[in-house]
């Protein structure tokens, strides 16, 4: 069996994967609070998590995989959008007005992840509908003295849980002088953090020992993954935003409302988003969605492949150069797998690469290479496990390929009247009229080849011959 090598941020090294059970490999995932569009950085741990999937599917196979990914759907930015509807005139409660957007998003969100070739996950748990294991929890942690209720509100206690800070590499001390910690009358400790809260008139909630209120945010994360994972599962992850304070504080009050169950065996965060070398952000004007660059005629492919062309743990830039190389890249790649030489399945070395720590960059490499081999077997094996290619190729670049046998045989003929008489002219003429017409030209030593890429306008062509 293949071994898998991941960087445990827990541990800050990259380690040996050994699932708590080879028959049911566990995996949960932070997901988005759907209150709007995916923006192009909430795509980047969906394409670094679907990686991660299809390798564990393929080493213990797909019935052995347990892979969940929430939709927080209780959110003051879901609030704020259904409050607006309604003194707009939008018919319905406030609560149905909420469960509106959520559903709306939540579809939005399925159409352009399922364009960037993303399986979707074995669950995607709602917040909304777990309600009641979140009070439950909060419930054991406030009877076993972690957590307390004033004013409405129930709070963790940090400081009861001595290891908390592990998995950041902070101090509680450091963190209060640090970090932006909410000063509040209710709180017996400034780092406590917020497990319920109340909810007015205007705002959606729930009957709970403390009132009607609703969970707070890590709460959610901490509840989902016990009811459908257990107490201790193989592997939590997210972008290393939410590293402090969203995963220090599932596992705080995770590891204390079940002693002794250590949560998540390991941990991976992949870094941030930039564009174009810049945070992105609506100020900058250098903030997009995912589905703004599909309406723009970005295939989900090309937005694939520039993510996965930088390894996960380094921050990723995006450029609008990457992206055009990225679609000549693929273009040509699938139009070799439509016409090549039949060949070998290169999934050893791209498993390889894979295994350790999901070195997806050194898999396009690798691809480079075969593709520079034309064998079209193997392009097609590597392309489909990193999610580039599917059993057919992507709509955009299905077209079928333009022969080209008679211009392959026109130029090599001139090329072999070239080496006799030393006159080269007319072999540059012919190459850079392919050139010009969107052909790419290899002139290698077995011969010449020429590949036209899906789609390819024969009339570009005329008077080459």
């Amino acid at each position: 069996m293949t071994t898998i090598k991941l960087h445990n941020t827990k541990t800050r090294k990259r380690e040996v994967f050994t699932p708590i059970d080879p028959e049911n490999v566990r995996m949960y995932v932070c997901g988005p609070t759907v209150y709007d569009r995916a923006h192009l950085g909430n795509a980047r741990p969906v394409i670094v998590f679907d990686v991660l999937y299809r390798l564990l599917r393929h080493v213990y196979g797909p019935d052995h995989v347990t892979y969940v990914r929430n939709f927080t759907d209780v959110d003051d930015r879901i609030n704020e959008t259904a409050q607006k509807r309604k003194v707009a005139g939008a018919e319905g409660t406030l609560e149905e007005l909420i469960a509106s957007r959520a559903d709306e998003t939540i579809r939005w969100y399925h159409e352009d992840m399922d364009a960037l070739s993303a399986f979707r996950p074995d669950h995607e748990p709602r917040a909304t509908e777990y309600i009641g294991q979140m009070i439950a929890m909060i419930r054991q942690l406030i009877e076993d003295g972690f957590a307390y209720e004033k004013d409405g509100h129930a709070l963790f206690r940090v400081r009861e849980y001595a290891d908390y800070g592990k998995l950041s590499g902070r101090s509680v001390d450091d963190m209060i002088a640090g970090a932006r910690v909410e000063v509040a009358p209710y709180k017996e400790d400034p780092m406590d953090f917020v497990l319920w809260k109340p909810s007015d008139d205007d705002l959606p909630g729930w009957d709970s020992p403390w009132g009607r209120g609703r969970p707070g945010w890590h709460i959610e994360c901490s509840a989902m993954a016990h009811e459908l994972l257990g107490a201790h599962f193989d592997i939590h992850g997210g972008g290393n935003d939410l590293m402090f304070p969203h995963h220090e504080n599932e596992i705080a009050q995770s590891c204390c409302a079940h002693p002794g169950s250590g949560f998540a065996n390991v941990w991976m965060h992949n870094e941030m988003l930039q564009v174009e070398g810049k945070k992105m952000s609506k100020s900058l004007g250098n903030f997009f969605t995912v589905r703004d660059l599909l309406d723009q005629g970005v295939p989900g492919e090309v937005i694939r492949f520039v993510m996965l062309s930088t390894h996960y743990r380094k921050p990723m830039d995006w450029t609008e150069k990457k992206r055009e190389e990225a679609e000549k890249t693929l273009r040509k790649w699938y139009a070799l797998a439509i016409t090549g030489e039949e060949g070998h399945a290169p999934e050893d070395r791209i498993l390889a690469l894979l295994a350790e720590d999901l070195n997806t960059h050194g898999c396009l490499s690798h691809l480079h290479e075969v593709f520079a081999t034309a064998d079209a077997t193997a392009l097609r094996s590597g392309l489909r496990m990193l999610g580039l290619m599917g059993a057919l190729l992507p709509d955009w670049a299905a077209a079928k390929a333009f022969d080209l046998t008679d211009y392959e045989a026109f130029l090599s003929d001139a090329r072999v009247m070239a080496m006799e008489t030393k006159d080269f002219a007319e072999v540059d003429r012919i190459k850079t009229a392919l050139q010009n017409a969107g052909v790419e030209v290899q002139m290698r030593k077995d011969g010449v080849r020429l590949t036209a890429p899906p789609g390819f306008d024969p009339a570009r062509l005329e008077g080459v011959l």
